[in-house]
């Protein structure tokens, strides 16, 4: 009786484990640059005396999709979308670096260049860039940043940072919805990577697809109900049984 029970525990919580994420990934699928989150899981034997015949399903290390997400025309000088698997960088609110997709960019009153949520982003050297004040700022595809003040020429006052990661050291989602590296180190400025300027991506949710994926989860959340109900009638039967023959 108690396999049973040990199954359908563990495929209702992983059901509903799925729910969640699925629910997460839907709810951003209007952010620009969001990456959707996978849900993975694996087998994991009950360690014990009597209980070596048990098998619980455990979440794995989660990962993200990195299809890239569609581009939308913006038409913005502050608006830029990496090209290929280029990131930008910009300063977590815990003072690390980490990157993002999101190419959505402002100029905060105090002169420097943020993100929309008002992290600092990054130049090609990890320093926030500054920008002159009243300037009309625009970038290059190479991650150039002008600023023309008046009159004058516009001139060159930073470079995005601009990184690739490698399969050696991939990107890892963290609770702030910024990536890092898995290894927790920096990485280095690529200049060979590109963007392409007045427009941004949009996030690489597809919603008909998620929300299948929900009902899905869903099913199989309550079939996994059942059967608890399933092994708690039969509990109440043999009891029965049980008192009859006693």
């Amino acid at each position: 009786m108690d396999r049973l029970i040990y199954t359908a525990m563990s495929g209702a919580n992983a059901a509903a484990n799925r729910q969640s994420v699925l629910a997460g990934n839907l709810a951003n699928a209007s952010t620009n640059g969001f990456r959707a989150q996978l849900a993975t899981y694996r087998a994991v034997p009950v360690r014990g005396d009597g209980a070596t015949t048990r098998v619980l399903a455990e979440e794995a290390t989660a990962g993200h999709s990195n299809a890239a997400g569609p581009a939308v025309r913006t038409d913005r000088n502050l608006d830029a979308m990496a090209i290929g698997n280029a990131w930008f960088g910009v300063q977590s609110l815990s003072g690390k670096e980490s990157y993002t997709r999101n190419g959505h960019f402002e100029v905060s009153p105090e002169g420097t260049l943020t993100t929309g949520t008002g992290l600092p982003v990054l130049s090609s050297d990890g320093s926030p860039i500054t920008i002159p004040a009243g300037a009309n700022v625009t970038m290059g595809q190479d991650g150039s940043v002008s600023a023309k003040v008046g009159n004058q020429p516009a001139t060159i006052i930073a470079r995005l940072k601009l990184v690739t990661p490698t399969a050696e050291d991939p990107l890892k989602r963290g609770d702030d919805g910024l990536f890092t590296t898995l290894s927790g180190n920096d990485l280095d400025s690529d200049a060979t990577a590109r963007i392409q300027t007045g427009a941004l991506e949009g996030s690489n949710v597809n919603p008909i697809e998620t929300m299948v994926g929900m009902i899905q989860a869903a099913r199989q959340f309550e079939s996994q109900m059942r059967m608890l109900q399933s092994a708690e009638s039969n509990e109440r039967s043999a009891d029965k049984l049980l008192s009859l023959q006693g």
